[in-house]
């Protein structure tokens, strides 16, 4: 059974900077994509950012080019999203999805089979 964890959400100021991780197990992950959402009280779940888990290749939402990074330790079958330069429209909860195939876009929500609980970021102004 596939399970992904995610940690690292908590409360933050305006232009500061958190790490999330999402720990995966039940599998070895593997030439797919593993990816960041994030749902506001009242919104769509959107996507934020993705990885290839093979390849290493990264894909942003415009809303965080430049403040977030995305990246993998295989060893640790964990990946990490950096979030920098924080806003307030950055809060939501935030959770990690990971595919059981390769599908493509990675955007697209529907293409992800696994699911973390989630974690609350709140930035505050």
């Amino acid at each position: 059974q596939v399970q992904l964890e995610e940690s690292g959400g908590e409360s933050v100021q305006a232009g500061g900077s958190l790490r999330l991780s999402c720990a995966g197990s039940g599998r070895t992950f593997s030439n797919v994509f593993m990816g960041w959402f994030r749902q506001a009280p009242g919104k769509e779940r959107e996507f934020v950012a993705a990885i290839a888990w093979t390849g290493g290749n990264t894909y942003y939402a415009d809303s965080v080019k430049g403040r977030f990074t995305i990246s993998r330790d295989n060893a640790k079958n964990t990946v990490y999203l950096q979030m920098n330069s924080l806003k307030p429209e950055d809060t939501a909860v935030y959770y990690c999805a990971a595919e059981s195939i390769r599908r493509w876009p990675p955007l697209d929500r529907g293409n992800y089979d696994y699911w973390g609980q989630g974690t609350q970021v709140t930035v505050s102004s």
